[in-house]
């Protein structure tokens, strides 16, 4: 009984830390700048966690019945989606700076639910890419498949914790600087270019120093 609340405890832990990798914290950032309110923009860590946790336990689950693994090509290939997620992103908060005078008094409900099914998304995509390391973890530290589930959804509740808290810190100088239109265009921007070129780099070192090109060429 202690071994295993020892293991829960350390899965809530690696799930904080899980959440506030780089590419998840920008990729979330993205998100999170296009907010004028500061309880949505916590929502959409919590959205993000809701995605990432929902594709861990699915894939988790299925891997553990079925004692199998998911081949190096595929789990490289998913998180070569991640890079291609953060460079698209990152473009679309340029686009987000045109609507600002438009909405710059309030947020319509109709953007709330769009970063909401946003922050979804790229929780399912940073599932899926992690999918493979996180069954890995899972197999290391747990006997049963019901251990196994309590275990990936304490991590994802670590994750869904990290996130919060890190959405509700970057909110705040764009929530701060919502009506000045300069200087909230300069974070989005920020924002925008490091996401971009960050998501470049991803790609680029999976696919070249990670040897996934010479993969997918074979």
């Amino acid at each position: 009984m202690v071994g295993l609340l020892t293991t829960i405890s350390l899965g809530f832990l690696l799930g904080i830390k899980h959440a506030l990798e780089p590419d998840h914290v920008i990729a979330v950032s993205t998100v999170a700048s296009q907010s004028k309110k500061l309880w949505r923009s916590s929502l959409i860590g919590v959205f993000w966690g809701i995605g990432h946790t929902s594709t861990l336990l699915l894939t988790g689950v299925l891997m553990i019945l079925l004692k199998g693994n998911i081949p190096e090509e595929w789990a490289m290939s998913l998180e070569f989606l991640v890079g291609i997620m953060l460079v698209y992103f990152g473009v679309t908060t340029f686009r987000s700076i045109k609507n600002y005078n438009k909405h710059m008094a309030h947020e319509p409900n109709h953007m709330g639910k769009r970063m909401s099914l946003k922050a979804v998304f790229m929780g399912f995509i940073h599932g899926l890419a992690g999918s493979a390391a996180m069954v890995l973890l899972t197999l290391s530290t747990v006997s049963t498949l019901w251990e196994g589930m309590v275990y990936i959804l304490i991590f994802g509740l670590g994750t869904i914790v990290g996130m919060l808290v890190f959405t509700t810190i970057i909110g705040l100088p764009f929530i701060y600087s919502a009506r000045k239109f300069r200087i909230n265009k300069l974070f989005t921007q920020v924002t925008g270019v490091v996401s971009a070129i960050f998501g470049v780099y991803y790609m680029y070192n999976l696919g070249i120093n990670e040897g996934l090109f010479h993969l997918w060429l074979q």
